[in-house]
């Protein structure tokens, strides 16, 4: 799940620091043309207007904050394998 809300991200990592919850918060990044190619060419789900109007509201969160407060993985040129194995490797290193 994305949080696009500073906020929200507070709430929810201080929830969990507040029960001894560990957490690794990851980002999936993707430039946003990239992005774009992927919402507008799923063959799975279809060109989604909700998802296209998140475009420019992630792209505010992650030059502003959210990426500061992750490990982001590009996945600009990744495959979804590749991506999971270097999401895999950061949690096992």
């Amino acid at each position: 799940m994305t949080v696009l809300v500073e906020q929200y991200w507070r709430e929810i990592s201080t929830g969990l620091a507040g029960h001894a919850i560990p957490a690794r918060h990851f980002v999936l990044h993707a430039e946003t043309d990239t992005l774009r190619a992927r919402i507008e060419g799923d063959a799975v789900l279809g060109p989604s207007t909700f998802r296209l109007a998140y475009l420019e509201p992630y792209a505010e969160a992650a030059r502003t904050w959210l990426h500061d407060e992750a490990e982001v993985i590009d996945t600009t040129h990744l495959t979804p394998e590749q991506a999971a194995m270097q999401i895999a490797d950061a949690a096992n290193s």
